[in-house]
């Protein structure tokens, strides 16, 4: 459960308020993800344990799934304030 350390984080990383930057911010995830399953190899338990986590998150529509968004949850009230933009 060592490689566990350099996964879990990944799934609290905030999906920007933004909605232009959702696109870049899930390619960018992804290809992290990517990168090191490719590069670290993790085992099977603990590639098998992030994925059951990434599946529960993204099924529940808890806003924090980086792979899309739930058309049925609403964006956040900071999301409507333009000087968030610019900051």
């Amino acid at each position: 459960m060592y490689c566990l350390q350099w996964l879990l984080p990944v799934l609290l990383i905030p999906k920007p308020l933004n909605p232009a930057l959702w696109f870049s911010h899930s390619m960018f995830m992804g290809f992290y993800l990517l990168s090191f399953l490719l590069e670290r190899k993790p085992c099977t338990i603990c590639a098998l344990v992030f994925l059951a986590a990434l599946f529960l998150i993204c099924y529940s529509c808890w806003g924090n799934c980086f792979l899309y968004h739930c058309s049925d949850s609403p964006l956040p009230e900071s999301a409507h304030n333009p000087g968030v933009v610019g900051t």
